[in-house]
């Protein structure tokens, strides 16, 4: 398959297309501008270099790549109502897509053992936490989450497609692919069943494990400015994991049962565009260090343009 047609848009009016067009640009735009935001801050304020906020960098930039991998190519199928995109395109599109979303399930992982650590072992944390270590986490997350996008793209790309290779998507996605091959998937089948397993319900498994503990821990404490803050260190932590693999369960568990082709693009759009829009927002509104360093940049700012 040298070439694949993308997409048909959503079924609507062109109204509601450039409509829906200029929303996603909005959320595309200010989505960049947060996660940059994120990354700046944290590197340029000493009181953000902790583990916490260094694995927040790494989250910050995995939905920079999601939605930069996406985002662009989606703006020119809804534009045109329908667009060609190479086959090698379509696979570099979908070996991204899968890299980061892996990523991200494995960094949000290590977050819950980092806030497990800090809270169930504060007097340890920073020996257990030390620089080295969490540039070892951080490295092992992205290269699972690029070997296992590899695995998985390297299988789609020998499948045989025949047929009209008409993508009834916004991006070329794992199930859009596999129903328009005509030689046997059940080897990208099986491979989505362990991946699933080893990159979706053992982080599951560990996140709710680690929350477990951390709970047990807060609930033995006497102060309850202790419990307060400890809740409001995994608050912000606890809501990102929950909108991410509610969003993206719902997706790959239950999309089938939409009741038409927009309703499967529309959940797409809740973690490929939504999301990364969604997670600098709750770190930054509920977060005080991510305030204080915002709010000494913008006086700094002010200082300089007032010279």
């Amino acid at each position: 398959m040298e070439e694949t047609e993308e997409g048909g848009g959503f079924q609507s009016s062109r109204t509601s297309t450039v409509a829906l067009f200029c929303l996603l640009l909005l959320v595309y735009c200010v989505t960049i501008c947060g996660n940059l935001l994120i990354i700046t801050l944290v590197s340029t304020s000493k009181n953000l270099h902790t583990p916490m906020y260094f694995f927040l960098t790494q989250l910050s930039i995995c939905d920079l790549l999601l939605t930069t991998d996406i985002a662009p190519n989606m703006f020119h199928v809804l534009l045109n109502n329908g667009a060609t995109i190479a086959f090698i395109c379509c696979m570099i599109q979908f070996y991204f897509f899968a890299a980061s979303e892996v990523s991200e399930c494995f960094l949000l992982t290590v977050m819950s053992y980092d806030r497990y650590v800090a809270i169930c072992y504060p007097l340890r944390y920073s020996s257990i936490m030390t620089s080295a270590h969490c540039m070892i986490l951080a490295a092992i997350c992205w290269v699972l989450g690029f070997s296992i996008a590899l695995l998985y793209t390297i299988t789609v790309s020998v499948m045989t497609f025949c047929g009209p290779n008409i993508i009834d998507h916004v991006f070329c996605d794992l199930v859009p692919l596999i129903e328009l091959a005509c030689s046997s998937t059940y080897t990208i089948e099986i491979e989505v069943y362990i991946i699933c397993f080893l990159a979706l319900f053992i982080p599951i498994i560990i996140i709710i494990i680690s929350y477990i503990n951390i709970l047990v821990t807060i609930l033995r404490f006497q102060s309850n400015m202790s419990r307060q803050k400890a809740f409001s260190t995994c608050s912000s932590h606890l809501t990102v994991v929950s909108i991410f693999y509610i969003t993206l369960l719902c997706v790959y568990l239950f999309s089938k049962e939409g009741p038409t082709a927009n309703f499967n693009k529309i959940l797409s759009l809740l973690y490929t565009v939504f999301t990364p829009l969604i997670n600098p927002i709750i770190y930054s509104l509920r977060n005080k260090d991510i305030k204080k360093s915002l709010q000494e940049i913008i006086n700094k700012c002010v200082i300089w343009y007032n010279k």
